[in-house]
């Protein structure tokens, strides 16, 4: 498999954007060629599981591996409450009426569209990628290191790449939810989300009275007190959720719609004021970062390539405004630097390790110009034989178990992710 070794992962890569981009150009061949290039690619993945010589490693990094997974997603819940809560505070007439903020981003996108050419344009406009686009691409990337193409642990890689989404998700959902701005799709949250059409009683207290007047503004700023308590309506649906029923109001149900608190996180398939910053562009820039970092190339430049086509249509297209997909790509990029230590510095550590131990044997065969015994020599450093004496049985139970386990990931990765 020296191919995938000498640039076949880039091509991989290429090939599968290109097969998913069928769906637009020739949906009929896309049915027939997206299967077929995910079993080929997962079968040349298992024909190398027995060849693997890093288990060792692997068995090392999968507790932080589990660990990174469920703090990931304890966050990914905690962004999706405060999603549909920034929506769910002010109520739909806000959204409806509320004109989005201006964004020079957009004015210089569409002046472009004027001067480009319309091959250029519909270039742009094209959706090439999205995000189940860039969780595979990074999938693909932590399983070449079943032919060598990155360093192992493939677990530490991915544990790093999760402990980054965790912490960068947190920090976004504190963002977007510290000050709600409005959509710049004006319709979007009556289009997702069932809450009532007035302003919750904490958004009537605190923000109504003072929202437009210039003389209240002064006033509650002169005073810093809230001097009229104008909650004119507090007729809020209370769901009887048990020990989650605080959860009400913050998510706002309304009595025809969902009766499971889950179930409300889970419809509306995004949301509309979580904008400051753009999660898409952080799961982006973290697989660009991903791929730099272990594989880099010319096929890093391509997924660099997408990370901005990526950007300008999220703005093209009033996804978010332009600072949104900015912050995303700086703050992705420095959570990155700062998370090294999961990955791969360790590996790094230990084989350094392992070549001064045998230091004094190398130097030694070197001048005895043994070739035979300096390849054995170097052989020892990246050998995880010792490691495994007495645990084969072991290893190849966990083995599986972890092969299983990220095909499984895999497999809901795409289909949770599929309408972005």
């Amino acid at each position: 498999m020296a191919w995938i070794r000498g640039g076949g992962l880039g091509l991989a890569a290429v090939a599968y954007i290109a097969v998913d981009y069928l769906r637009h150009l020739s949906p009929s061949w896309h049915e027939l060629l997206q299967p077929l290039l995910w079993i080929v690619l997962a079968l040349i993945a298992i024909t190398r599981v027995p060849f693997y010589k890093h288990w060792s490693a692997e068995l090392h990094s999968a507790l932080v591996f589990v660990a990174a997974l469920v703090f990931m997603l304890c966050t990914l819940l905690y962004e999706m409450i405060s999603v549909r809560s920034v929506t769910a505070v002010l109520g739909l007439s806000w959204h409806r009426s509320t004109p989005p903020l201006p964004d020079t981003g957009q004015w210089i996108l569409l002046g472009l569209n004027e001067k480009l050419p319309q091959v250029v344009v519909n270039i742009l406009r094209a959706r090439i990628v999205g995000l189940h686009h860039y969780l595979m691409l990074f999938v693909m990337l932590a399983f070449s290191v079943l032919f060598g193409s990155i360093e192992a642990p493939g677990l530490g890689i991915g544990a790093r790449y999760m402990f980054t989404m965790a912490i960068g998700r947190f920090l976004r959902a504190i963002s977007f939810a510290s000050t709600i701005l409005p959509s710049p799709r004006p319709w979007c949250a009556a289009s997702r989300f069932d809450v009532p059409q007035h302003p919750h009683r904490w958004a009537q207290k605190f923000y109504v009275p003072y929202a437009s007047d210039s003389y209240a503004i002064k006033n509650v700023i002169h005073h810093d007190m809230v001097y009229d308590d104008g909650v004119v309506q507090d007729d809020e649906y209370r769901p009887n959720w048990g020990l989650m029923s605080f959860l009400a109001d913050f998510l706002r149900p309304i009595p025809s719609g969902e009766s499971a608190w889950i179930s409300l996180l889970k419809k509306a398939g995004g949301g509309c004021n979580d904008l400051l910053y753009s999660g898409h562009m952080l799961v982006a820039v973290l697989t660009a970062m991903a791929w730099t970092e272990a594989y880099g190339g010319l096929s890093s430049v391509f997924i660099w390539m997408l990370v901005a086509h990526s950007a300008q249509r999220e703005v093209r297209e009033r996804h978010h405004y332009t600072v949104d997909c900015i912050v995303a790509i700086y703050v992705g990029f420095l959570l990155w630097k700062m998370t090294g230590f999961l990955w791969p510095l360790n590996n790094k550590k230990s084989r350094l390790k392992k070549l001064e131990g045998i230091e004094g044997k190398l130097y030694q065969a070197a001048k005895d110009s043994d070739l035979e015994q300096v390849q054995d020599l170097l052989a020892q450093v990246d050998s995880t034989t010792k490691d495994q004496v007495g645990k084969e049985r072991a290893m190849q139970f966990f083995a599986g178990g972890t092969i299983i386990f990220a095909l499984t990931v895999v497999v809901l990765a795409f289909v949770l992710t599929s309408d972005g």
